[in-house]
């Protein structure tokens, strides 16, 4: 057998004497400079500044609505046409490169419930309080022309959501019990239910596309497979999640946005415990969307604040926020992976950086060569104290950052609780249970 072993001369670097000088050993190398990693910190410190300096993530507000904005759709052909529907049933239509409204329909009586658009993009469904889903071209009707939907189906109970197949002309609603639709026929194809309660969202599977996803008022969260049309199973969690997000990339990976002030990713495979909890919201988590990149997601909550998050961490890169916004209800992330477009009570849509430094418009090689650089030594010298503090310091709003303060004392408290209980208590009495698994009531299949 033969081992390897490091050997070194103890005459290279041992002095003979007290007085003698330490001994530093040279790299003579030309091309390496002797004081590399000195500047490359330095460098990188100044990046870091820079980044915090420029970072204006806040673009403009689309303000028309006069009533909050309850739900959002964007279309899937063009990246500057987005769709919005408030709580007095008017649905208004945008064209973000021009920062205007260019439509505007009285859908409905009552609350926009829920609105999504076709695969296709030439249409859009909207469903509202008064029990009905209508179906509405994307082109402005011809001059002289009335603004009528296509089809307008009636239901007997309240629709609370709705969601398009990605690339067959079905589509789903929920309210009482999930419907599958057909575009052609007034009566739905199948109604799946499990439990009595309203459920709240329904997701298509934007990969596997005959999976969906819906969350109700029972604190469930249900998935369906539409071949079997028979529901798959559920996870019951401590409190109600308000809606579900599919990641785009990974078939099997979704969020939850609970009104426990988390958010949950799992896997569907092994819902026993969710893959990430990522917590830093203070209030319910009313929305969330996923990147097209499918790394990242945002999140919108009741805290007035927007939320962005990394698929793999429990807490937020980002967080945004302005003195006028008030309660988050609805966001969604656009399909270039640039922006963010958020609803919110007070009648705006917000637009915002999805990187909050990031310059906009063309960009001279030179400066994409120095953002190259700078970003990867930005990634080098990441986990050093003095950068790191820099890199991750936010300023909040004093509502949000003494609830913070306030929910970490809470939480140092039940964890103390916990440690004594264990210790005064016979050894294995007390199981010791993850963060993770805490929040799981129970998976039924």
């Amino acid at each position: 057998m033969r081992v390897k072993v490091l050997s070194r001369n103890p005459d290279d670097y041992v002095r003979e004497t007290k007085l003698d000088l330490q001994r530093v050993p040279r790299n003579y190398d030309p091309v390496l400079h002797p004081f590399e990693v000195p500047r490359e910190y330095t460098r990188a410190m100044n990046a870091t500044k820079l980044e915090r300096v420029f970072a204006k993530p806040f673009l403009s507000s689309l303000d028309g609505h006069r009533d909050g904005v309850n739900c959002m759709a964007k279309h899937p052909k063009s990246l500057s046409t987005v769709l919005s529907g408030a709580c007095d049933g008017e649905v208004k239509i945008w064209n973000l490169t021009k920062r205007q409204c260019i439509r505007t329909i009285q859908a409905h009586e009552g609350f926009v419930r829920g609105m999504c658009a076709r695969f296709c993009g030439t249409s859009f469904f909207t469903v509202g309080d008064d029990k009905t889903v209508k179906q509405w071209k994307m082109e402005s009707p011809e001059y002289g022309e009335e603004e009528e939907p296509i089809h307008t189906i009636l239901g007997k109970t309240v629709y609370t959501g709705i969601d398009h197949h990605w690339k067959e002309a079905v589509f789903a609603t929920c309210g009482q019990q999930v419907d599958i639709w057909d575009e052609q026929r007034t009566s739905p194809m199948c109604s799946l239910t499990w439990g009595f309660d309203s459920i709240s969202s329904v997701k298509f599977n934007p990969i596997e596309t005959y999976l969906l996803g819906s969350c109700a008022s029972d604190r469930n969260i249900v998935l369906y497979d539409m071949r079997k049309s028979t529901p798959l199973k559920k996870v019951i969690l401590t409190m109600r999640t308000n809606t579900i997000c599919w990641n785009p990339m990974e078939a099997f990976i979704f969020t939850a946005a609970n009104e426990d002030y988390n958010l949950y990713t799992f896997d569907m495979r092994h819902l026993e415990s969710p893959v990430t909890v990522h917590m830093d919201h203070v209030s319910a988590v009313l929305d969330v969307d996923y990147s097209p990149t499918g790394k990242e997601f945002v999140s919108a909550s009741f805290d007035k604040s927007v939320r962005i998050f990394p698929v793999d961490k429990g807490h937020s890169r980002e967080v945004y926020h302005t003195k006028r916004m008030q309660h988050v209800i609805t966001v969604k992330w656009t399909s270039d992976s640039k922006y963010i477009l958020c609803g919110s009570d007070e009648m705006n849509i917000r637009l915002w950086k999805a990187n909050a430094s990031e310059k906009l418009g063309v960009l001279a090689p030179r400066e994409k060569a120095a953002m190259n650089y700078n970003q990867k030594l930005k990634e080098k010298f990441q986990y050093h104290p003095k950068i790191r503090r820099i890199a991750r310091h936010r300023h909040l709003p004093k509502s949000i950052f003494s609830q913070i303060k306030e929910q970490r004392i809470m939480r140092e408290a039940r964890r103390r609780k916990e440690l004594n209980l264990r210790k005064h208590s016979k050894p294995g009495s007390v199981p010791i249970v993850s963060e993770r698994k805490k929040h799981i009531v129970a998976v039924v299949k």
